[in-house]
């Protein structure tokens, strides 16, 4: 661990807030980090609040599917604990329980990637993600649930089951970092690490009313990674709010001098302040893009933010990129990534992957040569007209999900809005269609549904623009305080 040396002043004990134990799991990261600081609280005693928050609402929900041993984890806190007391605070996660997606390789912990076939996988070495948050001082609680290979919307499979929605548990919670993103909500752990390819740190941020960030390619180094050019899929942060999400994306961003793509600018930027005044800057919302149908409830909400972002000195427009070949594009790409997958395992194996699988690998070997060189080409033109749109707004809006969540009992969609769907990604082309565009993207809460259901925004920045990109998303964070509302599942907690 990063053994930083501090002074911390302890705050007079007639100034303490009064703050009950059983409340600590609902601050924010930047809260708790406070009382961590000023030995308010200790390491130890907000990780057993956050192990009763477990124990008393994961059975519910489903989020969390392996967890460390708690004698380990208390271990770990009193070591934390002792170094604080010495003047040693172990980095910007100091004392912070997070959690891990099922797709991210920990040593000594299960990792089984939501599949049959690895069912008893326990990796001998962590992956470079979970290095970096462990040296900032995380206790890394447990592995959060993921559909088999992260392939998919809706977080179920054969080895744990499904997620649940903690806004209405008959839902589903979206994915593929659905685990994650319920976890935060109900206040499990203030932040965890998920993936992204197709919008899988931003529908199920959507769905649970809290905050998940697509990095640009290259920000997050994937080590280990087999495919080291693969830009489609990348890893990243969420939290309840923005700040704590800027908060992980500075411990788990910067360059490691082990991938090809990856960005030369080190992480510690997303820790500072995010306070930025946006008066002047141009925005551009969805006016709808062409052939994608939007639930009208939710396509309203979002475009009725253009009032918000009004007030806060934007010049707003109704409009929308040219997304040209992207179909092809991303369904090629997505297939050639997740069939190279599939190559690698033993033949015995493959027969236990799901039918979802077993398309994207029939995919992948209908592909020729100059079928991806010809998909790469126009790759390249999206992200270029991407980034010509961009140098004419500073930011552009749209609705993160096409659809409230559907029935946790059902794959997948196949019907919507008069259109039928006979592949599993058909429903969520509003997220996927930005994947490609190979720039980064803040899944933002901006409301609820007449059914009480959240509804999520995203918007995409600047080419590598994360930092610009996060002040935004606080700025409209502080102006609406949309994340706030915890799930009602919550509400039936005893102390």
């Amino acid at each position: 661990m990063n053994q930083t040396l501090l002074t911390g002043n302890k705050m007079a004990e007639q100034n303490r807030p009064l703050i009950k134990s059983t409340d600590l799991c609902d601050l924010s990261a930047l809260d708790m980090l406070a009382l961590l600081r000023n030995k308010e609280i200790s390491a130890v005693e907000l990780l057993q609040d956050h192990l009763q928050r477990i124990r008393q609402v994961n059975p519910r929900v489903n989020a969390l599917v392996t967890l460390v041993d708690e004698d380990i984890l208390l271990q770990q806190a009193r070591a934390i604990d002792n170094g604080w007391m010495k003047g040693v605070w172990q980095g910007c996660l100091h004392g912070l329980p997070v959690s891990q997606k099922d797709l991210i390789a920990t040593k000594g912990v299960r990792t089984t990637f939501g599949s049959r076939a690895f069912t008893d996988y326990v990796p001998t070495a962590d992956a470079l993600i979970v290095q970096r948050c462990t040296q900032a001082g995380a206790l890394m609680i447990g592995k959060s649930n993921t559909p088999e290979f992260g392939a998919g919307s809706h977080t179920f499979n054969d080895v744990f089951g499904a997620t649940l929605n903690p806004w209405d548990t008959t839902k589903s919670a979206g994915g593929s970092s659905g685990g994650t993103a319920v976890s935060i909500a109900c206040g499990m752990n203030p932040v965890a690490c998920g993936s992204d390819m197709g919008g899988s740190l931003r529908n199920p941020a959507a769905w649970n009313n809290v905050v998940g960030l697509r990095p640009s390619p290259g920000r997050v180094p994937r080590v280990p990674d087999a495919n080291g050019w693969m830009t489609l899929g990348v890893d990243g942060p969420m939290g309840r709010t923005v700040a704590d999400t800027a908060l992980l994306l500075s411990a788990i961003a910067g360059p490691s001098a082990a991938t090809p793509t990856e960005i030369n600018e080190a992480g510690a930027r997303f820790a500072l302040p995010l306070q930025h005044d946006f008066k002047g800057c141009k925005l551009a919302i969805s006016a709808g893009i062409p052939g994608i149908p939007v639930d009208p409830e939710i396509m309203t909400m979002v475009q009725a933010q253009a009032a918000i972002f009004d007030a806060m000195g934007l010049e707003v427009e109704l409009m929308d990129v040219d997304f040209g070949h992207v179909e092809e594009v991303f369904r090629s790409e997505r297939a050639w990534i997740m069939g190279g997958l599939v190559d690698s395992l033993p033949e015995h194996l493959r027969p236990l992957l799901k039918d979802e699988v077993h398309d994207e690998y029939r995919l992948y070997r209908s592909l020729s040569a100059g079928d991806l060189s010809r998909i790469f080409q126009q790759k390249t033109e999206l992200f270029q007209r991407m980034k010509r749109f961009l140098d004419q707004y500073d930011f552009y809006v749209l609705p993160s999900c096409q659809m409230h969540p559907f029935p946790a009992s059902q794959r997948w969609p196949n019907q919507f809005m008069g259109q039928d769907y006979g592949n599993y990604i058909d429903w969520m082309r509003q997220s996927w269609y930005l994947s490609s565009t190979e720039h980064p993207v803040l899944a933002l809460p901006c409301g609820f549904s007449a059914s009480g259901m959240p509804v999520g925004l995203q918007v995409v920045g600047r080419f590598r623009d994360e930092w610009s990109l996060l002040q935004f998303g606080h700025a409209y964070e502080m102006a609406t305080q949309h994340g706030r509302t915890r799930p009602p599942l919550l509400s039936a907690l005893t102390p």
